[in-house]
């Protein structure tokens, strides 16, 4: 009988890990709680420094920090959205070029991640977070005074390039501290913060142009930033962590599997890694000494200044996985539904404003149908998620695999092509007002199901290689955004709104059913890639940068 976890016996398939301990006979760490049957997967060191033995506490301030980042850098770039016809009045520039200005911005979303993704694993998160987001601020000031369009584009890109830690650090800062059981939540957060910003933004930028006027829009985003910066500065903590791991297949972090023994030995086993998780030391070995206040204030922590500098290899191998099919169809899926986000974005002041005259205020206040969508989206996706992909792993002999995520799409199938006929169809034969806004919540709801399940889906598959992986994936996912955000205006314009959104629902169909094609042979395409995957593991295990 062939080995559901290895391939030809002898190497781990990435991915596919023993999460479930169903007859309580495996050497591993436990969870505690409720959930003593789950194996912690990856498996914490001893050092209570470890963010994966942080406290609760520990844990949600750093989660906390994350979401102060994504939301005031998220806001940032969603703001203008709303208030797109009274910039093209004041500025004399069309909505074509404020749309292409949003969709460089998106491209460099991608770009960006090859420097700053990497200069994150190699010197720390922390350092880059805070740069990055005080670089926004300054971005944001300088928006209300680009008059022609080079200046608009060029100010866009700068912010794309600056916010693109949004995009791929902060599911890598999830992976961090999370265990594969319980990430699923925190990824949905994650997306909850990232696509609710998006959402409302709007909402309050809408009201501060009738009050003060579109520029304050962008001053008001610059002092989010900068109290993000000083939430940032003094609470958040580093979360790159050394891991001494051989980098062979057989001991990469969340892919090897305890070893099972006896039920006798597992169960005193369990006992004494969960009495040494609690304590945060291993029996034998002398406590750490934990972190000072201080020391975790340092913008840069000595060991990854110690590090040998990876670089250019970490700027390389992003483009290298495009070659891994399942991370490649993970940037697909990101991007497919983003997309429709996008067009979203780009043609609601068009339809709002143009169809059904609502003034900037009342567009602005039309997000909040999104911001429903996304909160529903994040509960599916995260609370209920982590619940059903353990109870597959349960009936599945205690196995995970990362392809039991993607049956959550399931709903997607109806919910894109209905809610972009809704959008389209229902604006060009003048549906009621309600009608649109509420396609704006469906639409949003698709959005942040396939924001986690695609980002969780290619972490669970090589979490080892994630910090790089997610680069690949936003790379692939805003060329895509990029490509629609740059075109949608002439779209629109050439076929009008009804021949658009028909097409762009059998399009939303299409590329939602390929997740069947993932369901059914993801785990062949993981199986093809364990030599390639553990050359790569190999290669960062020894510089210490698998964290």
């Amino acid at each position: 009988m062939s080995d559901p976890l290895h391939h030809d016996g002898h190497q781990p398939i990435p991915g596919t890990v023993h999460l479930v301990d169903l007859e309580g006979t495996m050497r591993a760490k436990h969870a505690r709680s409720g959930q003593k049957d789950i194996v912690l997967v990856p498996a914490p060191s001893s050092d209570p420094d470890d963010p994966l033995n942080w406290s609760p506490r520990r844990k949600a301030l750093s989660t906390a920090c994350m979401c102060v980042y994504t939301l005031m850098v998220g806001i940032a770039s969603a703001a203008i959205y709303s208030i797109l016809v009274p910039i093209s009045e004041d500025t004399g520039l069309t909505l074509g070029d404020l749309n292409s200005g949003t969709g460089y911005m998106f491209l460099f979303f991608g770009l960006g991640c090859l420097v700053w993704q990497p200069l994150a694993l190699q010197y720390g998160k922390r350092p880059v977070y805070l740069f990055t987001i005080l670089a926004t601020m300054a971005i944001q000031l300088w928006a209300p005074y680009t008059k022609s369009n080079g200046q608009w584009i060029a100010n866009k890109i700068l912010q794309g390039f600056f916010g693109a830690p949004i995009e791929s650090l902060c599911e890598i800062s999830v992976t961090d501290i999370y265990f594969t059981h319980e990430r699923g939540t925190y990824i949905a957060l994650y997306g909850l913060l990232l696509a609710g910003s998006n959402f409302l933004a709007p909402v309050f930028a809408g009201f501060i142009n009738d009050g003060q006027g579109w520029q304050w829009v962008l001053y008001w985003c610059a002092i989010f930033c900068g109290i993000g910066f000083v939430f940032l500065f003094f609470f958040m903590e580093e979360t790159n962590y050394f891991r001494n791991t051989v980098g062979t297949p057989s001991s990469t972090p969340g892919t090897s599997t305890p070893t099972p023994t006896s039920p006798q030995d597992a169960r005193k086993a369990t006992s004494e890694s969960n009495i040494a998780l609690e304590s945060g030391i291993s029996p034998g070995l002398p406590p750490k000494p934990r972190k000072t206040y201080l020391n975790k204030l340092k913008l840069f922590q000595s060991a990854d200044l110690h590090k040998p500098n990876e670089l250019k290899g970490m700027a390389l191998r992003p483009l290298i996985f495009l070659s891994f099919p399942v991370i490649f169809y993970a940037g697909f899926s990101y991007g497919s539904n983003l997309v429709w986000f996008n067009v979203l974005n780009a043609t609601s002041s068009l339809i709002l404003s143009g169809t059904y005259n609502f003034s900037a205020s009342m567009v602005g206040l039309s997000y909040i149908s999104p911001l429903v969508g996304v909160a529903i989206g994040c509960f599916y996706t995260g609370v209920l998620g982590d619940k059903f992909v353990v109870r597959k792993a349960r009936r599945n002999g205690g196995i995970l695999e990362p392809e039991h995520r993607l049956w959550l799409f399931a709903p997607s199938l109806l919910l894109i092509p209905g809610g972009l006929i809704l959008w389209g169809v229902g604006a060009a034969h003048h549906v009621h007002w309600f009608g649109c806004v509420f396609a704006m919540g469906v639409v949003s709801l698709t959005n942040i199901i396939g924001l986690q399940l695609s980002v969780s889906y290619c972490i669970d598959s090589y979490r080892a290689l994630s910090g790089e992986a997610m680069v690949t994936v936003i790379l692939v996912r805003n060329t895509m955004s990029f490509a629609v955000g740059y075109g949608i205006t002439p779209w629109v314009d050439g076929m009008g709104l009804q021949n658009a959104f028909i097409l762009a629902a059998f399009v939303g169909l299409a590329q939602c059913a390929t997740v069947w094609l993932m369901v059914k042979w993801g785990k062949e395409f993981r199986r093809r890639s364990v030599g390639r995957y553990a050359k790569y593991v190999e290669e960062m295990a020894k510089s210490g940068m698998i964290h």
